[in-house]
C-alpha cells in the first residue's frame, strides 16, 4: 500500500463514513422528545430518502413541500378550539357596544357565562360568532388585536399562555425538516388572518407560507388612506375538502408530506400521498390523558375516525402521543 493510500484509508474514509451517517445522527439529535420507534424511524428513513443525493427517491429542494395542520396538530385544541377561545374574549370586549347581545343568543348565553348553551346551535351559532368579532375593522386593526390577545391570553385549564402550548415534538419535526431543505406550510381549518400574526414567531412559519379560512375583505378609502376592511361574510373555508383546493391556490405544488391529527386532515393526506414518487403521510393521535388530553373517533372537537381507519389501511404512520412522545410540551419535564 502506498504512502497516499494508507493516508486515505486512516484519515478519509473514516471522514467518507461520518459524512454518510450524518443525517441519522441529525435526526436522532433534533427530534429529542421523540422515542425511539417506528414513528420517529419512518420520518427519519423518509427525510434520509428524499434529501440524499443519488438516492433512487431523491426530490429536489424546490419540490420539497410539507403541509401541518395546526390545531391538535402543531398546538392543542382542548376544550375548545383556541380561536373560538379567543372570539369567546372579544364577546366579552364588545359587549359594551352592543347592548342589544343580552337578547340575543348565542351572545346572551355567551355573557351569562353559558358557553354550552351559546354553542348548542352547532356550526352556524359558532360561525355567528367568529363573523361578529372578526369583522368590522381593518385588517390593520385586526392584526393588532391578534397579538394582543395571544401575548396575554392563557389556557382555561394550564394557565399557560397559548403559544406554550405547542407540541415540542412537532418543533422539533418543523425545524428537523427544514434542515433538510424542506418548505413548511400551515394548512388549517383555522382563520388565515388569526394565525398570520404569530406563526413565524412561535413555529418559524412566515406568514405567506400560511393557508386557512377566511373572510371577505374589501378595499376602501378613508381619510385618503387605502385600507382593507373585514366584512361580515365568508370567503373560503380550509378544511376536509377544502384543504387540497388550498394548497392548490395558494402554494401551486402537490406535498410529498402531510400532518394532521383528526378527519378534518383527512383528504389533505390523501391527495398528498396520491401523487407520484416518494410520500410521506402522518397523523397524530391523541393518547395522553395525563399530558394532554386523549380523544379520537367520538370526540367533537378533533374527531379522528375515518382518518384513523384510513392510516391504518393506507400504511400512514399514526404518532401515540403517549408512546412515541417523552415530552409533549415544553414545559414539562
Amino acid at each position: 500500500m502506498t504512502v497516499l493510500a494508507r493516508v486515505a484509508s486512516r484519515y478519509l474514509l473514516p471522514l467518507f463514513l461520518l459524512m454518510a451517517i450524518a443525517p441519522s445522527a441529525q435526526g436522532a439529535e433534533v427530534l429529542a422528545s421523540w422515542n425511539e420507534g417506528e414513528a420517529k424511524q419512518s420520518i427519519v428513513r423518509f427525510v434520509e430518502s428524499v434529501s440524499k443525493e443519488g438516492s433512487t427517491d431523491f426530490v429536489p429542494v424546490p419540490e420539497r413541500i410539507a403541509v401541518f395542520d395546526n390545531d391538535g396538530t402543531l398546538w392543542s385544541e382542548q376544550p375548545l378550539y383556541f380561536q373560538l377561545l379567543f372570539a369567546l374574549d372579544r364577546v366579552k370586549a364588545m359587549a359594551p357596544q352592543h347592548p342589544e347581545w343580552k337578547d340575543k343568543e348565542p351572545f346572551a348565553s355567551l355573557l351569562k357565562g353559558d358557553i354550552k348553551t351559546a354553542l348548542s346551535g352547532g356550526e352556524p351559532a359558532i360561525v355567528d360568532i367568529v363573523m361578529t368579532t372578526h369583522s368590522g375593522m381593518t385588517t390593520v386593526e385586526f392584526d393588532r388585536i391578534v397579538r394582543e390577545w395571544i401575548t396575554t391570553a392563557k389556557h382555561p385549564k394550564t394557565g399557560r399562555l397559548y403559544t406554550e402550548m405547542v407540541y415540542q415534538p412537532m418543533l422539533e419535526l418543523l425545524t428537523y425538516l427544514r434542515a433538510n431543505g424542506f418548505k413548511t406550510f400551515i394548512v388549517s381549518g383555522g382563520g388565515i388572518d388569526f394565525m398570520r400574526p404569530w406563526t413565524e414567531k412561535v413555529y418559524g412559519i412566515p406568514p405567506e407560507q400560511v393557508v386557512g379560512s377566511s373572510g371577505k375583505t374589501k378595499f376602501e378609502m378613508r381619510d385618503g388612506t387605502p385600507v382593507l376592511m373585514r366584512l361580515p361574510e365568508i370567503n373560503f373555508i380550509d378544511d376536509k375538502a377544502g384543504k387540497p383546493v388550498g394548497i392548490h391556490q395558494h402554494i401551486g405544488r402537490r406535498p410529498i408530506a402531510a400532518f394532521g391529527n383528526s378527519d378534518g386532515d383527512l383528504q389533505m393526506l390523501q391527495w398528498t400521498c396520491a401523487g407520484p414518487g416518494p410520500r410521506f403521510c402522518l397523523y397524530v393521535h391523541h393518547t395522553d390523558a395525563e399530558r394532554e388530553w386523549a380523544y379520537d373517533r367520538q370526540s367533537s372537537i378533533g374527531r379522528l375516525d375515518k382518518g384513523l381507519d384510513a392510516a391504518a389501511d393506507s400504511g400512514w404512520t399514526v404518532v401515540d402521543m403517549k408512546k412515541d412522545w417523552n415530552r409533549v410540551f415544553a414545559f414539562q419535564k
